[in-house]
């Protein structure tokens, strides 16, 4: 059964109808690792946001017509947005950090360069120093790696 997502704040709101579990997974990766993504010509932030995510039956053309879609979604689909937001949360991948301890930044640079193995830590614990604005901490590195090739069609 397709999916419809409702993307939303205070002042604007987006809606995409009969979207397949692919493009609903690529939105819930942005979502639950906060970041900005674009939805219906327009970038929306997770954290000043609200997705609603309904599960049900196909809308054609008389359906979503007339600025009805929603409504109709509504009526004909069942709110999925909690257990899918859980799944989400529960199944994609948190990304590796590392913890260099240094006097400096320039000291961190030279450690790591040396070749001292960082300290690993939990993501959560990582995200609440950040988000705490841990005086401790005093720079973070993010390194992105650049998304892989599809592979050649023949």
């Amino acid at each position: 059964m397709p999916f419809h997502i409702e993307v939303g704040s205070p002042l604007h709101h987006a809606r995409v109808f009969n979207v397949g579990e692919d493009e609903l997974r690529q939105i819930l990766g942005l979502w639950v690792s906060g970041q900005t993504f674009e939805l219906g010509e327009q970038e929306w932030d997770p954290g000043e946001s609200k997705l609603t995510i309904l599960e049900g039956r196909t809308l054609s053309g008389p359906d979503l017509s007339f600025g009805q879609g929603w409504s109709n979604a509504l009526r004909s689909s069942e709110d999925v947005t909690q257990r899918v937001m859980a799944s989400a949360e529960t199944s994609l991948p948190l990304p590796a950090v590392y913890a260099v301890e240094a006097d400096s930044l320039d000291g961190a640079v030279a450690e790591m360069t040396a070749g001292k193995n960082p300290t690993t830590i939990e993501w959560p614990d990582a995200r609440a120093r950040i988000d705490g604005r841990d005086p401790s901490v005093a720079a973070v590195i993010l390194v992105v790696r650049p998304p892989e090739a599809d592979p050649p069609r023949s």
